[in-house]
């Protein structure tokens, strides 16, 4: 919508004194800020008007004046205003709205006990079925090795198969052949005996891991007493995994509830907000979110947002969350989540005694955290923003934000392909590289092939974002046939052919016809150096896959009967074509979807 269409005077004296969101757009359509008001009338007004409190923050007159149209939407209550304004804010992430930079949810333990062989799996959300769930963890490899633990624990199935129903039908996986799984895809355990096996693992999961550890030390001290050390060994490492996955994640505290305690450190443009999670009075363990922010917001506005976000998305919430200090909107959110819970959840500011103590060490970790994160961030744009930046100015050039890099990979001219890769702000943009198979140059002609790759990439449409600057893996030959490729099409990108030494390692670039060195250890050459292996690594991998695919083809695609279907059976069940070339008639009767007269010409191609 443009401006000239919108009088923002007209349309704030239609808007109406009920509850709702409202969206303010820039000129160009993009959402700047979401916010929900009891009475859109009186709200959205005040961000127009001189003399209200909240327009004496610059972030606010910076927005307004950004400001093109807003939309609203009426709702019927302020909590119907609460829930939209938070799912808007997720999905648009507007620029002006503070928000949580590390989204993201906690994993849980889910123990499918609806099901005749329950597993036990690990689960991104706790869904409304007849599963089991324990969580949520703050630390997903933790919750992995739990489950790998688990199942080794009590040889219980990791498999999909639908059973009782395919029962018998396959033979056992290899768990079972290691002593990993107790087979019931294979009739090796009744359904019963498997049941107290997952009531054992669900105990475990309840933090009642005693009895194992003392059935797994006494089985230690039998295969020492057998000198079946190696035995011994594994089972001592077993015990003391057991130990720290269960004991890491909890620490006794003085009541027995479900709470999630919250804490805020914040600077001039970076907050951190630490989650403790309490439940059945045990800290299960903590989480760190980074909220970006600046110097006019008070860590109420970001304790607030991170409340309403957060809050928003996660399947569990607790019967009590303790706070700092009071947050904006206190009753309506308390309201909300406790609709969302089905019973009271009390947003609480603890005055003394464990609580109070709780909520210190989690400021404590907060503020560690923002420290380190500071120092860490100062690192990392060091090594990336601080280098593009010394690119350019050793290049003389306005910028190095995204640099764009090539290379050609073939064997003795074949199957020559090409790779782009891109790095923006010194950090590799992976959904942006690009794969090329050469179509138009035979043999063995680099200076052919990136001709044809980047005319090929700068008319693609699809592609319409410029580099800052073009890195070629060579010299002097490859910077002028790019060169004369852009010049051809309009363009105007600087070029740069990355040298190397006579050890093969990054020494310098070739720009504007002479050769400009960096310093040796500086972090603009390890920004070339990773920028040339990285577009090598690419080109190199794309080619070891065609060539893959070649070999396939030209072996099993020259037997009558044998198309890409056939093809794909015959190695799912062979895994290489050394196995089938090995098989007798019988074995490849045995793959499905193979005829008898198929079955006769692959077996006559290998051996006649």
């Amino acid at each position: 919508m443009e401006d000239k269409l919108f009088d923002i005077e007209t349309e704030l004296s239609k808007l109406p004194s009920k509850p709702g969101v409202y969206i303010m757009h820039s000129n160009n359509d993009d959402i700047l800020y979401v916010g929900k008001a009891v009475s859109l009338h009186n709200r959205v007004r005040q961000y127009f008007r001189e003399g209200h409190g909240h327009n004496n923050s610059p972030k606010i007159v910076k927005m307004v004046s950004q400001i093109a149209y807003f939309e609203y939407i009426v709702t019927s209550s302020e909590m119907e205003a609460l829930v939209l304004e938070c799912n808007l804010i997720k999905e648009y992430r507007p620029k002006y709205n503070t928000l949580m930079t590390d989204d993201k949810g906690y994993p849980y333990i889910k123990v499918t006990v609806d099901e005749e062989f329950p597993r036990v799996l690990y689960s991104h959300n706790m869904k409304r079925d007849r599963s089991k769930y324990f969580g949520p963890y703050t630390n997903p490899k933790a919750v992995k090795d739990t489950i790998e633990l688990i199942n080794k624990l009590y040889k219980l199935r990791n498999c999909n198969r639908n059973l009782p129903r395919d029962i018998g039908k396959e033979r056992p996986c290899l768990y079972y052949q290691i002593g990993q799984c107790s087979a019931p895809c294979n009739g090796c355990i009744s359904s019963e005996e498997y049941k107290k096996n997952i009531d054992k693992a669900i105990n475990f999961l309840n933090g009642n891991y005693k009895d194992t550890v003392n059935a797994l030390k006494e089985k230690m001290k039998l295969y020492a007493d057998e000198m079946e050390f190696e035995k011994a060994a594994e089972t001592r490492d077993l015990i003391e995994s057991i130990t720290h996955i269960m004991d890491k994640q909890k620490m006794n505290v003085t009541s027995g509830d479900d709470r999630d305690v919250i804490a805020c450190a914040s600077n001039e443009t970076d907050a951190v907000v630490t989650v403790f999670f309490v439940r059945e009075g045990k800290l299960l363990g903590r989480e760190h979110h980074h909220m970006n922010t600046n110097n006019e917001e008070t860590e109420r506005d970001i304790l607030t947002a991170f409340i309403k976000q957060y809050y928003s998305g996660t399947p569990y919430l607790p019967k009590e969350i303790l706070i700092e200090e009071d947050i904006d909107e206190l009753l309506i959110i308390e309201n909300y989540l406790s609709e969302r819970r089905g019973s009271r959840v009390k947003l609480y500011v603890p005055q003394k005694g464990e609580k109070k103590k709780l909520l210190k060490l989690a400021y404590d970790n907060a503020a560690l955290v923002l420290k380190q994160d500071v120092e860490r961030i100062k690192r990392q744009e060091k090594r990336t923003v601080g280098a593009t930046k010394d690119i350019a100015d050793i290049l003389g050039i306005p910028s190095a934000d995204r640099m764009e890099a090539f290379d050609i990979s073939h064997i003795s001219g074949t199957l020559s392909v090409a790779s782009m890769v891109v790095f923006e702000k010194g950090m590799p943009k992976k959904n942006s590289y690009r794969k090329f198979r050469l179509k138009t140059v035979e043999g063995n002609d680099d200076y052919a092939s990136m001709k044809e790759v980047l005319s090929r990439r700068f008319t693609d449409e699809k592609l319409d974002v410029y580099p800052d600057v073009i890195m070629m893996d060579g010299g002097k030959g490859q910077v002028n046939t790019a060169l004369m490729v852009l010049d051809s099409l309009g363009i105007d990108i600087p070029v740069c052919g990355m040298v190397k030494d006579d050890n093969h390692h990054t020494r310098g670039l070739y720009y504007n016809n002479e050769e400009v060195e960096f310093p040796k250890g500086s972090e603009a050459m390890l920004m070339v150096t990773a920028l040339q292996d990285e577009a090598h690594r690419f080109a190199i991998e794309y080619h070891r896959q065609l060539r893959s695919k070649n070999q396939v083809h030209s072996v099993l695609d020259e037997i009558e009967g044998v198309g890409p279907a056939r093809r794909k059976a015959l190695l799912k069940h062979f895994k290489d074509v050394e196995q089938i070339k090995a098989a007798g008639l019988d074995e490849l009767k045995e793959v499905t979807g193979i005829t008898e007269t198929v079955v006769e010409n692959i077996y006559n191609f290998f051996h006649k």
